[in-house]
């Protein structure tokens, strides 16, 4: 038996007005999605519980079988374990953004512009941190370059908790004066924030980006703090051979410190323009080379809802269910019997650009087990209507195991 999940990271969605009051799941064409949903279990999960932060990093872990109540430990440290970055018990992580602020005088009256400094390449992103790591690393703290903007900052023998610091996808748009890290531990953070301003707004690399009518990525922003992760194996827990496909090191993380194989896939970067082809092409792969299960992440619906762009939220998910969906779902009847789950890990409403943490639609489509669900469409309101309501997100993994 073959297990696959397409996890559309932040595909669910709120009634959107531009869309005549349906959201991005109603009005994309995904047949595949559609078709599978008709005959196969479809409800709502609860994959971020009452009082954890609806982040991908809780999200994922619970889709996953992890109740992150008991195995989370913060975001960094799981991308961190994805960069090879070797922890100990007692160092603390931070995703360390590459993001761009406007350009006032004063740190605390800039606007957060973009939390991606415009989806800034590897390779130029690694030339900063590697100079912010130059300019402001020392045998306490350390700079590591990751992708795109995504990057990772080590303290050593840190406070593991250091205070409060803001997701920057949370804040663009807004001025930087009301998110000012605070708390005990935050002010030499807060201080290196500041600094990498003035070391990174005429760096050659920026100015070059300018010049070609690009963002700059002007500033560091920490935040995502934690301590090393200790996630059980997934086939001990589980009994499957597993892995993980994802363009992200969060959800690479994941897969490491489980236990289950993370490919990489040229050309996967996290956006609508990553390589989709390749993502079902490395799955199918590790299909043939023995794995039981295939975790397949896609984080382009979630940076679209980031950034509120309602029309590659809807190509984004259109794009899923013909390049992945569609060919996965074909390619798995040579297994014989087989099961696929589909799902967002959470909401990230257009209307906010940001998480959310109501619960998600959720499909389920055995091969050997044909259903009348009475849906036609898979989207939220299709999905609240079957009755089926699974409150607790660690557990929904257990129904797509069930024999």
């Amino acid at each position: 038996m073959k297990y696959a999940v397409v996890l559309c990271d932040g595909m669910a969605d709120r009634p959107v007005e531009l869309l005549g009051g349906k959201t991005p799941m109603s009005v994309a064409k995904k047949p595949n999605m559609n078709r599978l949903a008709s005959c196969g279990e479809v409800g709502l999960v609860k994959t971020v519980a009452d009082g954890l932060k609806p982040g991908s990093d809780v999200a994922n872990l619970s889709v996953m079988g992890y109740d992150p109540a008991v195995y989370y430990s913060g975001r960094s440290p799981l991308e961190a374990a994805s960069i090879g970055i070797d922890l100990e018990n007692t160092d603390v992580t931070f995703r360390c953004n590459l993001v761009t602020l406007s350009d006032e005088e004063s740190y605390e009256d800039k606007t957060l512009v973009d939390y991606c400094a415009d989806d800034i390449s590897s390779e130029e992103a690694e030339i900063l941190i590697k100079y912010i790591d130059q300019k402001l690393g020392n045998d306490e703290f350390k700079f590591y370059p990751g992708v795109s903007y995504r990057h990772c900052l080590v303290w050593k023998n840190g406070n593991p908790k250091p205070g409060t610091l803001t997701p920057p996808h949370d804040i663009t748009g807004r001025c930087v004066h009301d998110y000012i890290p605070y708390g005990d531990a935050v002010e030499r953070l807060y201080s290196m924030m500041k600094d990498s301003y003035e070391l990174l707004k005429n760096h050659p690399v920026n100015l070059n980006r300018i010049k070609n009518g690009k963002r700059p990525a002007n500033s560091i922003w920490l935040w995502g703090e934690g301590q090393k992760p200790r996630l059980d194996s997934f086939y001990d827990k589980f009994g499957k051979k597993g892995a993980v496909i994802s363009a992200v090191d969060l959800l690479k993380g994941i897969g490491i410190c489980a236990g289950m194989r993370t490919p990489v896939v040229k050309g996967a970067t996290g956006y609508i323009d990553t390589n989709f082809t390749g993502k079902l092409e490395a799955a199918l792969s590790e299909f043939k080379n023995g794995c039981d299960f295939v975790y397949i992440h896609v984080e382009a619906p979630d940076e679209c809802g980031h950034r509120g762009e309602t029309e590659n939220k809807i190509k984004s998910i259109e794009l899923i269910d013909e390049l992945i969906l569609g060919p996965l779902d074909e390619a798995l009847k040579a297994y014989g019997e087989y099961a696929i789950m589909v799902l967002p890990d959470h909401p990230t409403p257009l209307s906010i650009r940001t998480h959310s943490s109501e619960a998600v639609p959720y499909l389920i489509y055995r091969s050997n087990v044909r259903n009348d669900s009475g849906v036609t469409v898979f989207d939220e309101k299709s999905a609240s209507e079957t009755g089926i309501y699974v409150e607790k997100g660690p557990t929904l993994i257990n129904r797509l195991f069930a024999e």
